[in-house]
């Protein structure tokens, strides 16, 4: 099957008679396509999802809650953090915890009730999370044990209500409100008047100039992304005869990524709630237990990074296992290696490859491709995302460019934030006329096909994690003995990308690359740490402007790796 024939489809789910019409509303001061059809907020979404009642929703190890037991426990938190703990519609409310049950409640329990939740990475160190609770002006926290004991240094001061849940063999303070009591009461949601402009959630993600950016999504961002999911399944059934067919088996999905990504967030955890499926969560990735998980759970949907796919077709025990559930095998969040495409389509007859490009402030809409349009282009990104979706490349001056020729990515649509927290600079360079200028260079094909060729943002994209060279590179001048530095992507097999930095230090210095990771540590995530550093006497190359030579010494510095 060919995307057109359900981009075809599309128009007819899409119309005025349709499950999912197109209406025009004024978003903004200014008239703009957007579904009808949706609930108006994620409290009402959930709402709906919970009608799927004993239906298996969220799995974790030997936890099992149905839909009916998740949405009773929703509201049992919502109900005490706005009684007991007074949070009110508007307030920030961070999680900062491992991908659990507790988190997934923790969110459909703060958007229910107006809140804003704040998903905070949880690869962070102390002084990353420190950064992250200020800069969202967070009144309330809720943590795992592991995370509270990377924070609690900076929790002495704070005015931060803290609750919190015992994890990792980790214990809390008898001080801590505990997360677990909070989940079984019997009380019922506040009434709040909850619209679609209002914020729902604050993702965090690496831009190119320094310390992480908040990206705010409102209600109708979200509940948009969601839509076009929505409306693009209903498409697929269409097209492929399969509309009104129950399955025999549950879908299920395999969540592999953080919930605190924009695609573990909205792709897999809250696109499930709405079609009913089944969520299998793991602990952390490990190839050996994902094969037995997608054995016993029946996994029908796989949706990772291309590292993970990668290990997955190449596990030298993989046909030791029933795999035969899998329906779907789906990429985002790096770019999957074309050549990967074919051997997917080879291992797993029975999955069809799939990937998808969008970003944080797109609410990870942008470009879909899948079946025999991926098996002819593996190395596109694919079309513009139906119905909502618009997309245009253009030239340093803003200009679009002709067909065939390279440009920067702009995207439009309704799930697309309108800018960045706090940072009205940043906002004013990515956000121009409602359209979002990603920084990701690429061109079309006759048939409207993206291929993304270079990035403008230094930004390094390691398994799916995005890595801000200026973030890295601040970190290292914090070093005393550091002069210089250079922060750049180095190539890797597994990975994609990884990070590597050259560093000019003082004459008299003898620290070595292994001293300069372990004082980084403390200071960074540790996918962010370079793998590789070249500690130099020499001063840094520099191009006429005087600025640092970058990619020369990139390639030198890659060069001695013999890669």
């Amino acid at each position: 099957m060919h995307y057109r024939e359900v981009f075809a489809a599309i128009e007819g789910v899409t119309s005025a008679d349709g499950p999912f019409p197109i209406i025009e509303q004024e978003v903004d001061g200014i008239p703009q396509k957007v579904f009808g059809g949706l609930p108006d907020n994620l409290r009402d979404y959930f709402a709906f999802c919970a009608s799927h009642g004993d239906k298996e929703c969220l799995i974790d190890r030997d936890r099992r809650l149905s839909f009916a037991a998740v949405a009773k426990q929703v509201t049992s938190l919502g109900a005490a953090l706005a009684g007991q703990y007074g949070v009110a519609k508007g307030d920030r409310v961070a999680i900062a915890m491992r991908n659990s049950p507790e988190w997934c409640i923790s969110f459909m329990a703060i958007t229910s009730i107006g809140a804003v939740a704040v998903p905070m990475n949880s690869w962070w160190q102390g002084e990353e999370l420190a950064y992250g609770l200020k800069d969202c002006e967070a009144k309330y926290i809720i943590l795992d044990a592991a995370r509270y004991q990377r924070l609690a240094a900076h929790l002495q001061d704070s005015e931060l209500v803290v609750i919190g849940v015992e994890n990792e063999g980790k214990t809390l303070p008898d001080d801590v409100d505990r997360l677990e009591p909070l989940l079984t009461g019997e009380g019922v949601l506040p009434e709040v008047l909850i619209e679609p402009q209002d914020p729902a959630v604050i993702l965090y993600t690496s831009g190119s100039t320094g310390r992480p950016r908040g990206v705010l999504s409102t209600q109708r961002n979200v509940l948009s992304a969601l839509g076009t999911w929505l409306a693009i399944g209903t498409a697929v059934g269409i097209a492929s005869g399969t509309i009104g067919q129950e399955p025999e088996e549950q879908p299920a999905i395999l969540l592999t990524v953080p919930l605190f990504h924009v695609t573990g967030l909205n792709s897999l955890f809250l696109l499930s709630l709405g079609i009913g499926r089944k969520i299998v969560m793991m602990y952390k990735w490990d190839i050996d237990a994902a094969l037995e998980v997608i054995q016993a759970e029946k996994i029908t949907h796989f949706n990772g990074v291309p590292t993970m796919s990668m290990e997955l077709m190449n596990h030298p025990h993989r046909d030791e296992f029933d795999l035969s559930s899998l329906l779907e095998i789906a990429s985002g969040g790096a770019a999957r290696p074309a050549d990967q495409v074919g051997t997917l389509i080879e291992r797993f007859p029975g999955a069809k490859p799939s990937a998808g490009y969008g970003l944080t402030e797109t609410n990870a809409v942008g470009c879909i491709i899948g079946d025999d349009d991926y098996a002819g282009r593996p190395g596109s990104v694919g079309q513009a995302t139906p119905p909502l979706v618009d997309l245009r490349l253009v030239d340093e001056d803003g200009n679009e460019v002709e067909q065939g020729e390279r440009g920067e990515i702009c995207l439009r649509s309704p799930a697309i934030v309108s800018g960045y927290l706090n940072q009205p600079a940043a906002t004013e360079t990515s956000f121009k006329n409602g359209w979002f200028h990603t920084g990701d260079i690429g061109y079309q094909d006759e048939e409207g096909f993206v291929y993304i060729v270079d990035r403008i943002k230094e930004i390094i994209i390691r398994g799916g994690e995005n890595v801000s060279c200026t973030e890295v590179e601040e970190a290292i001048y914090s070093h005393p003995d550091c002069l210089e530095a250079a922060v750049f992507s180095v190539p890797d097999e597994r990975l994609g990308e990884i990070v590597g930095a050259a560093v000019h230090t003082r004459p008299d210095s003898d620290i070595n690359d292994e001293q300069m990771k372990s004082f980084l540590r403390d200071k960074l995530a540790a996918f962010k740490v370079p793998v590789h550093i070249w500690i130099c006497g020499d001063s840094l190359p520099r191009i006429a402007s005087g600025k640092i030579f970058k990619k020369q010494i990139q390639a030198d510095c890659i060069a001695k790796l013999d890669l």
